[in-house]
């Protein structure tokens, strides 16, 4: 029997890029001065984090408790460059060796680390934003995947590399600035990312990338690796009794969502201009998972509008209510999973899309009844990411 071609974007999935194009780029810069501009430019690297772990939990089934960790280290390759290029012996003459950051200086460091000297290049800091946290990631994938480690006790494991590398970056101080981090950052190849005209730029640049890796991510699900994952992620030894690798599919996937993570912390340097651990730990790489979990782990789109809504409403109730604003955090997260299992895709899914379709057959064509498919796609919609099973009625992203 023929197989069906599979459309590598239907129109619902076009107008939902369309969408949230038209509210990052035209709306938000036309509504918004450069000060809230730029805390959305932060959440917005947050999505890049949201979209890997959609890729990871939710079409594969890897639930990361970690990726805090890549998210800062990507931060921290750009972060040493931005310092490298505002430590110049003219710029640090006052110290006692100058040449070197600050922080080396205060704590008697008299000579630039071996392995931050590469880092005064910019294409190798380019390079080593994606290659150094996804060498990490492929380094723990094949530790674990080969061996089978899945589920909760590899999303432990992952925690637990979180809280071990704030520990280790707090306590090299004089080489990583240590709880302060890497602060003070003010150019980018002579270019001031200072003032409010250049953190606009950076929002758009910011933009751009995200809707790069948002294409990523589709063009993965689209693929034969992204059923393959969907499979493993619902019956994982029935793909390895098929003859799969299932492992090298995983390591593969985490690898991909520690690059995205990685690019978002590379971002989130440049537009608030530091890094530190406080971004690594436990505590951040579980926000991201939240992030994720509101807007929808099976939905790409979902998560950059969870991640966008997570953190203002963070901003919002932290402005509003100072003292109890991490209780109204918990009872969003808590309310939205309690009554939306599935995140705001999985509300668009059951509640608005329904109605478009009824809507869609109420409307006359010329030929033939009216096309409901193109309306409905067989993954993700505007605001969702999901089709339900003929049989069993479960949800799933798969094509």
């Amino acid at each position: 029997m023929a197989h069906a071609r599979i459309r590598l974007f239907t129109p619902a999935e076009i107008v939902g890029f369309i969408i949230l194009a038209v509210i990052v780029f035209a709306v938000l810069p036309l509504v918004m001065d450069s000060f809230r501009l730029n805390l959305f430019g932060k959440y917005l690297t947050y999505g890049f984090v949201a979209i890997g772990l959609v890729l990871c939990w939710g079409a594969g089934g890897i639930l990361s408790l970690g990726q805090g960790v890549f998210f800062g280290l990507g931060g921290y390759c750009m972060a040493m460059f931005l310092k490298l290029e505002a430590s110049t012996p003219e710029a640090t003459s006052i110290q006692t060796t100058p040449g070197i950051p600050d922080f080396m200086d205060w704590n008697q460091v008299t000579a630039l680390p071996w392995w931050w000297e590469p880092f005064n290049n910019f294409a190798f800091t380019l390079f080593a934003i994606l290659a150094v946290p996804m060498a990490f990631a492929f380094i723990i994938g094949f530790a674990m995947f080969t061996r089978r480690v899945g589920g909760v006790y590899f999303a432990i494991i992952t925690q637990a590399i979180a809280a071990i590398l704030t520990i280790l970056i707090i306590g090299q101080q004089g080489y990583t600035g240590g709880v302060n981090g890497i602060t003070d950052l003010r150019t980018l190849l002579g270019w001031d990312i200072r003032p409010d005209e250049a953190k606009t730029t950076l929002y758009f640049v910011n933009g751009v990338l995200l809707f790069g890796c948002l294409l990523i991510a589709h063009l993965i699900r689209r693929s034969k690796l992204g059923r393959l994952l969907i499979a493993i992620r619902d019956q994982e030894d029935r793909v390895r009794f098929s003859g799969y690798d299932v492992a090298n599919f995983k390591i593969f996937v985490f690898c991909v969502g520690a690059g995205m993570a990685a690019v978002g912390g590379a971002m989130f340097t440049l537009q608030v201009g530091f890094m530190s651990p406080t971004l690594i730990g436990i505590v951040p790489s579980i926000e991201m998972v939240i992030f994720c979990a509101v807007g929808g782990r099976l939905s790409i789109l979902g998560a950059v509008y969870g991640a966008v809504l997570v953190n203002w409403a963070k901003t919002a109730f932290s402005e509003t209510f100072p003292e109890l604003w991490l209780f109204a955090m918990g009872a969003l997260f808590i309310g939205v999973v309690l009554a939306f299992p599935y995140g705001l895709a999985g509300l668009y899914d059951d509640h608005v899309k329904p109605r478009l379709l009824w809507l869609a057959q109420l409307w006359p064509r010329r030929r033939g009844s009216p096309d409901t498919n193109a309306l409905a796609g067989p993954t993700e919609q505007v605001g969702g990411g999901y089709a339900l099973a003929s049989k069993g009625g479960s949800r799933d992203a798969s094509t």
